[in-house]
């Protein structure tokens, strides 16, 4: 396992790290507006209310969080200051809004729900026992802060249910552009975000939080990467989408039918204010200043990987929020902040318009098999 050098020790958490952009509420109130707008219509083409954000998920597990023995004290913080095991349920899915074919390939999302964690809540989950990390296969925000990240959400919004088949042709040549790119050691972030992502199967990827949580007394990055050698070696392996628009999911429940998967969850722990700014979330925190190291191992079994049940479950009666958790976990930085009435924006709008309740599990004994 990776530590830390005595030379690059974790900061303490102060609060005047944090810096509110420039009306930061106004920018909050637009997200949640923008979001609301991606809701509607989605909901009035289809009668039926799904996120704003990562609507379509690809994979629904349920798996076991292993908690290391013997972490050293910087790491041993908030639901990792002992060794324990807790169950998950794990969501893949890809970003946009409405529910497109496959072949618009665009970045994926992974989320967690740890299950019977203990610590003083964050504000909103007093009853709860859960803990959510949300995910994003990319180490780095598209941007720096939460102007920039409303201006480009409302062109997306604008985008939302408009031309389907036009966006699988772009799709396609957006894929072509990566991959010259890519095959001179460059990369887009920007190209991949809308639709130039390369047709790869989910369960290959590594995904990172992106943005900053307080991790106890520290602050710092999560990500989680694979670990058993049945992922390792779906990293970048292609996924045949011709004429199916639900592959990607095809290929997780193929996986799961008879294979177990086991990721590592690492932990980054900022230890230089100027290369690892709590407050611009386009940065990627430098590894050899500060390495990502091992915490946990998340072990997800041979299982159905998506039904009908499950999805009635999670995607309808379920939400992840980087909101749902201990204050040990906190999320920090303003994209952060400005996200949080967007996740309860969103839970709220499906509750309402599915007319169900919103459950965080406090065991998973009833989750459908």
């Amino acid at each position: 396992m990776n530590t830390l050098s005595s030379q690059f020790l974790p900061l303490f958490y102060r609060s005047d790290y944090e810096v509110p952009e420039e009306e930061e509420a106004q920018t909050r109130e637009g997200l949640a507006t923008s979001l609301r707008g991606i809701s509607k219509t989605t909901f009035n083409d289809s009668g039926h209310a799904t996120r704003s954000v990562n609507a379509k998920s690809h994979g629904l597990l349920i798996g076991e969080m292993q908690v290391l023995v013997n972490l050293p004290p910087y790491l041993a913080q908030g639901i990792f200051a002992k060794a324990a095991s807790y169950p998950v349920v794990m969501r893949i899915s890809t970003i946009p809004g409405d529910m497109l074919d496959d072949n618009v390939s665009t970045p994926r999302g992974f989320a967690v729900k740890v299950v019977g964690v203990e610590g003083e809540r964050l504000m909103g989950t007093e009853n709860a026992v859960t803990q959510d990390f949300v995910l994003v296969n990319g180490p780095a925000f598209l941007t720096s802060g939460p102007r920039q990240f409303l201006s480009k959400l409302k062109l997306l919004a604008a985008t939302t249910d408009k031309a389907p088949a036009l966006k699988k042709v772009l799709s396609t040549v957006l894929q072509g552009t990566e991959k010259l790119i890519e095959a001179v050691g460059g990369e887009s972030a920007t190209i991949k975000a809308i639709g130039g992502h390369p047709e790869t199967n989910v369960l290959g990827e590594t995904y990172f939080t992106q943005v900053p949580i307080m991790y106890g007394d520290y602050m710092a990055k999560i990500s989680i990467a694979p670990l058993s050698s049945s992922l390792i070696q779906l990293k970048n392996a292609p996924v045949d989408l011709t004429d199916k628009p639900n592959g990607l999911r095809e290929a997780v429940v193929d996986f799961f039918a008879s294979n177990t998967a086991q990721w590592e969850l690492r932990v980054q722990l900022c230890t230089d204010l100027q290369t690892m700014p709590i407050e611009d979330a386009s940065v990627v925190w430098p590894e050899d200043l500060s390495p990502y190291v091992t915490v946990a191992h998340i072990t997800a079994k041979p299982q159905q990987a998506w039904s009908d049940a499950r999805s009635r479950a999670v995607d309808d009666e379920m939400s992840f929020s980087p909101w749902h958790g201990i204050e040990a976990h906190r999320p920090i930085g303003s994209i952060m902040r400005v996200r949080k009435m967007a996740y309860e924006m969103s839970a709220k709008f499906r509750a309402e318009h599915n007319k169900i309740s919103m459950v965080e599990p406090a065991n998973l004994q009833n989750f459908p098999i």
